[in-house]
């Protein structure tokens, strides 16, 4: 059983301030965006804040060594209770003890980012919808689709400037890329840097803005995607093309999202990396065996049904089915589908009859 006090390095008296102090030290030291961050220890430490900071959930702890409102199998809702309402501006704060910490270092990622200056932004991701063939799901295909979204501007290659025109000094944040902001709250005064909306944190502007951007670097553009689907593509499928989302004034794009939809084949369904489908038998061929000529998605082919064979029998046809690994396939299944006469003449009865003699 974990010691949620022990992982917090406080005595089972702690008070709640004493727990709260704790849990932002280690917050601070873990945080997996952090240098020398731990995700895991962050886990635990944010696991152990739920319950303690808690109160109902930490005299269950204490009583019964677990939490039954949901605490001790992680954080519910967030850190269990933790109001970060109070902390604007996600900046550095001088708390209780002497420990001074940066939030939105810390937290920043839960809240979109958090906008300090530094750090790095991204374009919203989009996504796209596109209908395959069975046969293209099968073998793979490619299409180009036309997208209207925010480019990075054709004109000046996203620099913002003109052409030959140089950078200078930022006058808004005086090169730093961000501006400082003091806000007042309940637990203190916090500093915070917001990046700077004039140069989108390069610290840096163009003298002569581009003409179609007007400096921002960015701009609304139709552009044509090339989208490779590979082999063996099943029906809802995603393919992920990272930077090919929609761009950012400062920043990265984001990513193009391609949800596949696989129209079904009159013919053909899929078990896995094996194709299957029927072949209407006539009940003599069954009897006596024959050879099909059928239809494969490679194109026709001929086949050689085996005497005897049963109604529903599957007759394997290999490598002939799904591609996959390197140069390998899964197998065509044809099922047999004999076919009975609903009327017979008096010859084909009479035979029929001399059958039943037999014991046929």
């Amino acid at each position: 059983m974990k010691d949620y006090y022990q992982i917090l390095g406080v005595e089972k008296t702690a008070s709640e301030d004493d727990i709260k102090k704790a849990f932002r030290k280690l917050a601070h030291k873990y945080h997996p965006d952090k240098k020398g961050g731990d995700e895991a220890k962050f886990k635990e430490a944010s696991e152990a804040y739920a319950v303690l900071s808690d109160k109902k959930k930490r005299a269950e702890y204490d009583t019964y060594g677990r939490s039954f409102a949901g605490g001790a199998g992680g954080p519910q809702g967030g850190f269990g209770g933790f109001d970060f309402s109070n902390f604007q501006g996600f900046g550095q704060q001088q708390g209780a003890g002497g420990v001074e910490f940066d939030l939105g270092d810390i937290f920043g990622e839960f809240f979109g980012g958090g906008g300090g200056a530094g750090r790095t932004r991204r374009g919203r991701d989009i996504s796209i919808d596109i209908e395959l063939s069975f046969s293209e799901s099968i073998f793979g295909a490619e299409r180009r689709v036309l997208i209207s979204k925010t480019s990075a501007c054709a004109t000046c290659s996203g620099s913002g400037a003109a052409k030959g025109s140089k950078t200078i000094q930022c006058a808004t944040c005086n090169g730093k890329g961000g501006i400082r902001e003091t806000r007042s709250s309940f637990f203190g005064t916090f500093t915070s840097m917001r990046t700077c909306p004039q140069c989108h944190g390069k610290g840096q502007v163009p003298e002569k803005p581009c003409e179609v951007c007007r400096g921002a670097g960015i701009a609304k553009l139709e552009e044509e995607i090339r989208v490779v689907v590979p082999a063996g593509i099943e029906d809802g499928e995603m393919i992920r093309m990272p930077g090919k989302g929609e761009a950012v004034a400062g920043g990265g794009a984001g990513d193009l999202y391609v949800k596949l939809h696989v129209k079904q084949d009159p013919a053909f369904s899929r078990e896995g990396n094996n194709l299957l489908t029927s072949l209407p038998l006539k009940m003599t061929d069954a009897l006596l065996g024959a050879d099909y000529r059928i239809r494969t998605l490679d194109g026709e082919e001929t086949i050689s049904v085996p005497a005897g064979v049963q109604h529903g029998e599957l007759i394997r046809v290999r490598g002939k089915g799904v591609p996959y690994g390197r140069g390998t396939r899964g197998d065509l299944l044809v099922r047999a589908d004999i076919e009975f006469p609903k009327k017979l003449s008096k010859k084909s009865r009479d035979l029929v009859e001399k059958l039943r003699e037999e014991g046929l």
